[in-house]
């Protein structure tokens, strides 16, 4: 699958019993139009990163090692954060420690939407080099479980470089510019959800680093339009009430969490 990111209303449903089902089926929530920041104009990372690694090369045979090793994380704790950092459109309550409190689309409503944006333009930055370069995903190279189901959707998916990774290397960019006071937990927490692809199994090394680069420069090209600083400015006095207001975050499991971050998983 392709890096897209896709903001849906919620609704809530009551259980029903058998004998109370409706006759007809509830509508599907409506679809929420959300335009990028960024045109196709704007940047073409593709034309910068790196070539993808092709047989034969140290970068090739390098990611495969990696690949390898990190198979013996299964089951340890720093497997299960891979598996929740899956959810990419959780990211801003995953950021919650290290921002040190947990933004919601009711107390944050202006840093959603903005976020909604920038994953269109992270979506759009990922999949012309996804595309062009088709690197298989390490799975399909070497044996191996990863932490998420394998399906033909995931297959089809190129590897090379991490959308997902270039949408949480840029949000952790751009809360440690939000919170400078967190930069230092927000960026680890960034790094390590990068890592968690690697981790996971579903990205090689080369791709998560190049993740970090596609996302650095997205970023660089978001703070060029006026618009985009504009929201940014008022994302900045949303997050400062919001965690004045917040509630206090669990304290164990931020040092859990911090402790699994601060380890190298390769």
């Amino acid at each position: 699958m392709r890096l897209r990111l896709v903001v849906t209303s919620v609704c809530a449903v009551g259980l029903l019993g058998a004998g109370e089902a409706p006759k007809t089926p509830p509508k599907a929530p409506p679809v929420v139009s959300i335009t990028p920041y960024l045109t196709p104009e704007d940047l073409d990372t593709y034309k910068v990163l790196p070539p993808a690694p092709v047989p034969g090369t140290t970068r090739y045979e390098a990611d495969r090692t990696i690949y390898l090793q990190t198979r013996k994380l299964e089951g340890t704790p720093r497997w299960d954060m891979a598996k929740a950092d899956d959810n990419s459109v959780g990211i801003l309550k995953t950021m919650s420690c290290a921002l040190g409190a947990e933004l919601t689309p009711q107390n944050a409503p202006k840093t959603y939407a903005l976020f909604a944006r920038v994953g269109r333009d992270a979506s759009a930055t990922t999949n012309r080099p996804k595309d062009i370069y088709k690197r298989q995903r390490p799975y399909l190279i070497d044996d191996g479980n990863i932490c998420i189901a394998k399906s033909d959707a995931l297959a089809r998916s190129p590897d090379y470089p991490s959308g997902h990774n270039t949408w949480g290397w840029a949000v952790g960019l751009l809360l440690a510019e939000i919170a400078p006071d967190r930069a230092t937990p927000i960026m680890s927490r960034a790094r390590a959800y990068g890592e968690s692809r690697l981790v996971c199994g579903v990205h090689n090394l080369n791709s998560v680093y190049m993740g970090w680069a596609n996302g650095s420069m997205m970023v660089a090209a978001l703070h060029g339009k006026p618009e985009f600083r504009k929201d940014l400015d008022a994302v900045r006095k949303e997050v400062t009430a919001a965690r004045k207001a917040a509630p206090a975050l669990d304290a164990a499991k931020c040092a859990a969490e911090a402790e699994i971050v601060a380890q190298n998983p390769y």
